[in-house]
């Protein structure tokens, strides 16, 4: 017994190892081309570790200089944060009151299922009418009108996980405090919205994991740096005769840094906001 024991934690331990290097192996040469001059990267045979580490596109990047690569580049972060942000927090304060509706009334079932259809759909189904209903209220390269897209987007996905969070709560917790008194509001602020705390917070980082990592709606939808979100931007670090890979490896370590410390942040918010429709007593 105590062999078979130690064997499957030996073989848990190595798959862990495993699965660790397969997720962590493209980021750390992500990394490495990243601090690599041009000639390492270009060399044959390839050189897998640089000579020298050379930092200097992590300073161009964040520079401020006008007209500079830093300079546009900057302007994209400060509007992918601004757009997430906003597309977040507009689409978790819809998806609370529409998950425990349709969580509450399973009558209701079917307008969630109207909607998740609607997430379904490919986004240049959506490309026209979208665009045209922004050129009309004048908002197109705006990062107000590019977070009401992907309002259209983070909504349905959210109300989804919110009501999967909400079904996890007894009812009969919110019917006994109706009872002694309490108001639908008062029911929801005190007794239901800090159970479905770690549901929220799940929702709130998928959110903003989506709405960051969004390209096709950014690209359609702006055109300069009033704008343009940071996968845009990486695109357009691409779009040249001649492509400075180690830069637009920089760019893709920045841009991943505000999703992976956000992470790491609201780890145990994470885990429990997916595990808690695991269990049903």
């Amino acid at each position: 017994m105590e062999r078979k024991s130690l064997a499957f934690s030996v073989f848990v331990h190595l798959a862990a190892l495993l699965l660790a290097a397969v997720i962590l192996a493209p980021l750390v040469w992500l990394f490495v081309m990243s601090i690599s001059p041009a000639a390492d990267l270009s060399a044959k045979p390839l050189r897998w570790w640089p000579q020298s580490a050379d930092f200097s596109r992590y300073q161009l990047l964040l520079s401020t200089v006008a007209n500079s690569a830093g300079a546009a580049f900057t302007a994209s972060l400060r509007n992918s944060l601004a757009v997430a942000s906003m597309a977040t927090v507009a689409a978790i304060a819809l998806a609370i009151p529409a998950g425990w509706a349709v969580s509450r009334a399973p009558a209701l079932n079917w307008s969630l299922s109207l909607v998740i259809a609607t997430y379904m759909l490919p986004p240049v189904a959506l490309a026209v009418p979208l665009y045209m209903g922004l050129s009309y209220l004048g908002l197109l390269n705006n990062v107000f009108g590019l977070a009401l897209v992907y309002l259209t987007i983070l909504a349905p996905f959210t109300t989804w996980l919110m009501k999967s969070g909400f079904d996890t709560i007894p009812r009969e917790i919110e019917a006994a405090a109706m009872i002694d008194g309490a108001s639908l509001w008062q029911t929801l602020r005190i007794l239901t919205l800090p159970l479905a705390a770690p549901v929220v917070a799940t929702s709130a980082l998928f959110a903003f994991l989506l709405a960051w990592d969004e390209f096709f709606y950014a690209l359609l939808f702006t055109s300069d740096q009033r704008a343009k979100t940071l996968t845009v931007a990486i695109a357009d670090l691409a779009g040249g005769r001649v492509s400075d890979y180690g830069l637009i490896a920089t760019a893709g370590v920045l841009a991943a840094l505000p999703p992976v410390l956000i992470g790491f942040l609201m780890q145990r918010a994470l885990i429990s906001g997916l595990t808690s429709g695991g269990v049903k007593g």
